[in-house]
């Protein structure tokens, strides 16, 4: 049987829907339910369908075919829906993991994959799930977030904004840091989207997320898992290093979690300058600490030599927090100094300062300049930008 196409599929299942309506005298809503649930089950992903379909759920989490909880407006709800069994759980998280080419089985049983639109989707399966098959799905919306949105949204101070700005087209080297769910993709997209439109990007990610719309010369790459003979992976560390060798003006990890660190840093420190990237962790000295293990996961090295190479790869940490009211906010800018007495100097520009909170819960505060200059102007010099915390 030839494969149908999406608006062949409908018009059988309508004609179908429609033909047991009349005998069973279903109301319009009934029938319209019906029909994208027949539909869905065949092209679509199901009773999750219409939780993707939704902008407002900005995560869905799948425990079991059981039980389903959706995060919206940072409030985490259980939904009342659940799949028919175990298995047609199995088959949705198949179909999702086969298009983007992973594999998902008992012996690889935990995978990240993504859908069609962009939204992240990790899955774990039994038996390491011992309740049945877990997904997770972290979605992105259509239109990314820009800065003014952040500022709207008061997660960064239109001051900061502006500092930043000037920063990323002067090529400094930027990283942020934050701990999960503070936002540091999405953050990390809205910088990217501040590079000069002649530049060349390369993009390096597990899984790809950026949206980047403002940079005609755009590369994507994504890493692979190995296949199921243990062949074929490409990680992180081999992707930057080829990236090298495709003359990119600048290059952007989405995520450094090990030894690709000391790549990431060697890149940053041989003249792909500019270059952005994100890592977890609970403050700024947390991510310092944090790059050294990762670089010494790579190399072995000591650690007055990494901090060396931390320090003059990195120009600025930029620290983001989900505050307890569920708001995401940069509650840290810091300039990264050279290495004294053994420790990376760090000279912090932007502060969030708490002033309390409402009788709702929500966090009073600002970030405020902390009267500091930036010190290394250079970069701004060369690219003929005025760079200081109150320009």
């Amino acid at each position: 049987m030839h494969s149908i196409s999406n608006d062949e599929l409908i018009e059988y299942v309508e004609a179908a829907v429609f033909d047991y309506a009349k005998e069973e005298k279903l109301k319009s809503n009934e029938i319209k339910y019906l029909v994208e649930r027949i539909f869905n089950a065949f092209r679509g992903y199901d009773v999750l369908q219409p939780l993707i379909d939704d902008k407002s759920i900005t995560e869905i989490m799948v425990n079991n075919h059981k039980e389903v909880f959706i995060e919206r407006n940072g409030e985490t709800t259980k939904v009342g829906i659940e799949f028919d069994n175990e298995q047609k759980l199995e088959d949705i998280i198949q179909a999702i993991v086969s298009r983007v080419n992973r594999v998902v089985n008992e012996s690889s049983p935990i995978v990240d994959a993504r859908l069609s639109d962009g939204s992240r989707v990790n899955v774990v399966l039994p038996p390491i799930a011992l309740k049945g098959p877990v997904m997770t799905i972290r979605k992105f919306p259509a239109n990314p977030l820009t800065i003014e949105d952040l500022i709207t949204y008061k997660s960064i101070s239109r001051e900061a904004a502006n500092f930043l700005q000037k920063l990323v087209v002067s090529k400094y080297n930027i990283f942020i840091s934050g701990g999960t769910g503070s936002g540091k993709t999405t953050f990390l997209n809205v910088l990217s989207n501040f590079v000069p439109t002649d530049e060349r990007i390369i993009t390096i990610e597990d899984s790809a997320e950026l949206q980047i719309k403002s940079v005609p010369n755009l590369v994507s790459m994504e890493t692979r898992n190995a296949n199921t003979e243990g062949k074929g992976e490409i990680t992180i560390r081999d992707l930057i290093r080829t990236s090298l060798r495709m003359r990119p003006d600048r290059i952007i990890v989405g995520e450094v979690r090990g030894a690709e660190a000391l790549d990431m840093l060697q890149a940053m420190n041989t003249g792909h300058d500019g270059s952005l990237s994100t890592g977890h962790a609970n403050s700024t000295k947390d991510m310092l600490s944090r790059l050294e293990t990762m670089v010494l996961n790579g190399a072995e090295l000591p650690v007055s030599v990494i901090r060396n190479q931390i320090s003059s790869a990195v120009d600025i940490m930029i620290h983001l927090m989900r505050l307890r009211d569920n708001t995401r906010k940069v509650v840290g800018i810091s300039e990264v100094l050279d290495v004294e007495g053994g420790e990376i100097v760090l000279n912090p520009i932007f502060e969030f300062v708490e002033e309390g909170e409402t009788e709702e819960g929500e966090v009073i505060g600002e970030l405020r300049t902390t009267g500091n200059s930036i010190l290394n102007k250079s970069k701004a010099q060369l690219a003929g930008i005025t760079v200081g915390s109150r320009e």
